[in-house]
């Protein structure tokens, strides 16, 4: 299995690219965000890869960040999504953009990206929501205010309002309201309280 080549890049395109291996010239194809992150042609790239191995075609996709490719291969783990769709979804939303959509249940904005139906998204939704991490659901809503997250005890007031029951966007939503006023010596119990009375 191969698991990522370095090499020089010796064509680009949005969704595919070549890349020359101690002479060898691979073709992978690729999704939209990688292909911004790409060298000019002629320099080396490291790319990861995931082999997609069928009856009728042996294909490389490859990919520039590994949140990239386990997200890639979270799609293919659900039924009716080949790589054509995965590679898609990733051209089409960024990583934290498809995880934001998951966690809240946004079938709209997932439908948007082409060869994605209303029923495929519903599906993407309820698959991949429960196989999401809390940290990686918060991380994903979280957004333009992600700076507040690198505060340990707002990570952990979310789990335990996680943990309380509410989603994870949900239980985000709650603190950010109350955090500008909570102040920075509020601790966990406190923020919880606060978050759940208002």
């Amino acid at each position: 299995m191969i698991t990522h080549l370095r090499g020089i890049v010796m064509e680009k395109a949005p969704t595919r690219i070549v890349l020359e291996v101690n002479g060898v010239g691979y073709e992978l194809r690729i999704p939209l965000s990688s292909y911004d992150r790409l060298p000019p042609v002629g320099e080396t790239a490291l790319v990861l890869v995931h082999e997609v191995i069928r009856e009728d075609a042996h294909e490389l996709c490859g990919f520039l960040t590994e949140p990239e490719r386990d997200l890639f291969r979270r799609l293919l783990d659900i039924s009716g999504i080949g790589a054509r769709i995965a590679l898609g979804a990733l051209s089409g939303l960024s990583v934290r953009q498809l995880k934001a959509a998951v966690v809240e249940g946004d079938v709209k904005r997932l439908s948007s990206i082409s060869g994605i139906g209303k029923k495929t998204a519903e599906r993407i939704i309820l698959e991949l929501k429960h196989k999401l991490t809390a940290g990686e659901a918060l991380e994903a809503v979280a957004g333009p205010d992600q700076a507040a997250l690198e505060d340990q005890r707002v990570r952990d007031a979310v789990e335990a309002l996680v943990a309380l029951g509410h989603k994870p966007a949900d239980a985000w939503g709650l603190l950010r309201r109350i955090l500008p006023k909570a102040g920075p010596e509020a601790g966990v119990e406190q923020l919880v309280r606060q978050a759940l009375t208002g």
